[in-house]
């Protein structure tokens, strides 16, 4: 279902460990990642994940400040939203 899925988007200066560190924290929070991409561009690491927390017993806004906080622990802006909320605002 839509509304068991999010999508995180992280960007910032690249530097070693920044997947190792989200997925951990994800998984920490027993969200599943079904897709990520990423690349860096001329020095920024940008990365996009779409992730399950359908199975997760943690709520939204707890696995959102995990996430949060792991982004500032790593000086990374991290945006993480629902995928529902995130297609309605890309849909023309």
């Amino acid at each position: 279902m839509s509304e068991d899925k999010i999508i995180v988007t992280i960007s910032g200066k690249d530097r070693v460990g920044i997947v190792a560190e989200i997925s951990a924290v994800l998984a920490k929070y027993e969200v599943n990642i079904e897709d990520i991409k990423q690349t860096i561009m001329q020095g920024c690491f940008m990365m996009f994940l779409l992730g399950d927390i359908s199975q997760s017993k943690y709520s939204f806004k707890e696995i959102k400040e995990a996430v949060s906080l792991s982004g500032q622990k790593l000086g990374m802006e991290i945006w993480m939203q629902k995928k529902e909320i995130f297609d309605k605002m890309h849909t023309i």
